[in-house]
């Protein structure tokens, strides 16, 4: 096992590489350890070089709505009236905390994200 820092995209291409020939280690294997160092390594490579920004409030909405089969009619009780629905979703009124609370109860979505973007 001869494992270094990755410190460029050349680097973490090999990581990936060695990585998928040790997904068939047998457990308890010095191969195994190494994966999971490799894994570890990837990982805070990934964090550092490739961030995963959070989604923006609205596309969040949406999408749980597509997901749950909701219409807009369902978040008149979330938002308030149909004309604030349609203006939320339009982006031409911002979420307020009580519909914030509303959604993130209702729909399950996480209040730093219908917090953020805004």
């Amino acid at each position: 096992m001869r494992i270094k820092p990755i410190r460029s995209e050349a680097d973490y291409r090999a990581s990936l590489k060695r990585i998928e020939s040790l997904m068939d280690a047998p457990s308890g294997s010095a191969r195994e350890d190494e994966l999971d160092v490799l894994g570890t390594l990837v990982e805070k490579y990934e964090e550092d070089h490739y961030p995963v920004c959070p989604p923006d409030p609205i596309d969040a909405i949406k999408f749980r709505m597509d997901q749950e089969g909701l219409t807009r009619s369902n978040l008149i009780p979330l938002i308030g009236s149909r004309s604030k629905v349609s203006e939320v979703l339009n982006r031409r009124r911002r979420l307020n905390l009580r519909m914030i609370r509303s959604l993130n109860r209702r729909l399950r979505i996480p209040a730093e994200v219908l917090i953020g973007g805004e």
